[in-house]
């Protein structure tokens, strides 16, 4: 599998540009770019002017621009916009725009007041999600500056429509799903999703009111409604669903590289086949949970509860070294028969009663696990550390390469 790239520029600028694979660190990332682009990189900046700090939210093929200091952006002056009309011709509008684009309105973070109550977001969330919608034209960087003149006293900027329906809008656009509170009537959030152009979200309530399905209720997240939202995300905009319910949802041989899963809810899902590469899974609860066969290069699953997983012939390994992290993982009584889990984290994750049987663990960390009662026959232990480890009742039989007793093993 190809790493990610990103591609790299000066100053907004599309000249003299490089291509780089994605490191581990930030730091790393700014280093390779000063040398390659000749410039003391101090930070990374969308085409949106967002601050980009954090080396997991840059995805594959991204164009990402450098800055020795502030972010730089071009000044256009008088220069003459062609007219924009959204889809049911609700904005409609030409002027002469100057961008003053150093003031700290132009910022990423923005707040908007819809009808009286005031909602504070991105504007890479109002514009990424439905790049042709009306938000996305009203908020992209050329067309702000047309909505000065309709500000309130806070100077957010000031829109007739209803909170109670714009509020499941928003939220949306930045996780994908859509949530309703009790008392929200799903007819009312579609005519406000037609008149601001959200036409992914308009296919969703008109389904969900032809056929009456339940929304907003607890209930987990559907393979079909999942997937409609990886459909309708960008492949350069990171997806979200921290804490979303998947609980024995059908995710099987879906490709969900780079998903943040943060704190989600995977209990008793199948994630057989899948393709889970440098996904987050941080404290997510994948209990019971079937990954037979699934690819978890690199992925992050610090303080995950695995407890009772199904994860026979999962591959860890990543053939560039990025190394999956299970610190401090809940594995008991997994089985990881015949896993391919060289270089893999489980610093003091707990594998009690697991079965690890002709899994290839070379140069695995295992220092302070607990290794109680686990199946270690036929395993590959070369260069593993295990210092620190709780090995009482292990089986070690016909181990391919033996332990070095060394080794502080307890």
């Amino acid at each position: 599998m190809a790493r990610p790239r990103v591609t790299l520029f000066v100053n907004r600028s599309r000249e003299k540009g490089c291509v780089c694979l994605i490191p581990s660190d930030m730091e790393e990332l700014l280093k390779i770019a000063s040398h390659k682009l000749t410039v003391d990189a101090k930070t990374l900046y969308t085409e949106q002017g967002a601050l980009v700090d954090e080396i997991d939210v840059i995805r594959d093929n991204d164009v990402l621009y450098v800055s020795p200091g502030e972010p730089f952006f071009e000044t256009k002056t008088n220069r003459k916009e062609p007219s924009r009309t959204c889809h049911n011709g609700a904005f409609r509008q030409r002027a002469h725009v100057n961008h003053d684009l150093a003031g700290p309105s132009q910022t990423d973070w923005i707040s908007v007041n819809v009808g009286g109550q005031l909602f504070t977001t991105t504007r890479s969330t109002l514009v990424t999600k439905e790049p042709e919608s009306m938000l996305a034209r009203m908020f992209d960087d050329e067309s702000t500056s047309l909505w000065s003149h309709a500000r309130d006293d806070s100077g957010a900027y000031l829109i007739d429509r209803s909170p109670l329906y714009f509020e499941p809008i928003l939220n949306f656009l930045r996780h994908g799903r859509l949530i309703l509170n009790q008392g929200v009537n799903p007819e009312g959030v579609l005519e406000e999703a037609k008149f601001f152009g959200i036409f992914t979200l308009v296919e969703i309530l008109e389904d969900i009111i032809k056929t009456g399905e339940p929304i907003g209720d607890g209930t987990p997240l559907t393979r079909r409604e999942f997937v409609r939202i990886l459909i309708a995300t960008p492949s350069n905009r990171e997806l979200r669903m921290q804490g979303i319910n998947f609980s024995g949802a059908d995710l099987s041989k879906l490709d969900l590289r780079y998903i943040n899963f943060k704190q989600a809810n995977f209990h008793n899902a199948d994630l057989s086949g899948a393709n889970l590469a440098s996904c987050s899974l941080e404290r997510a609860d994948l209990s019971k949970a079937v990954l037979e066969g699934a690819n978890l290069q690199g992925v992050k699953m610090v303080c995950a509860n695995l407890e009772g997983a199904s994860m026979r012939g999962c591959n860890f390994e990543d053939p560039t070294g990025l190394r999956a992290n299970m610190e401090g993982c809940n594995m008991k009584g997994v089985d990881l028969e015949c896993s391919q889990m060289g270089g893999v984290n489980l610093r003091v994750a707990t594998l009690k009663n697991a079965s690890l049987q002709n899994c290839n663990l070379r140069g695995a960390i295992l220092a302070g696990t607990d290794l109680e009662n686990c199946n270690l026959t036929g395993c590959d232990l070369q260069d593993a550390n295990l210092r620190g480890a709780n090995v009482k009742g292990a089986t070690f039989e016909e181990m391919l390469t033996p332990i070095h007793m060394s080794q502080s093993v307890r």
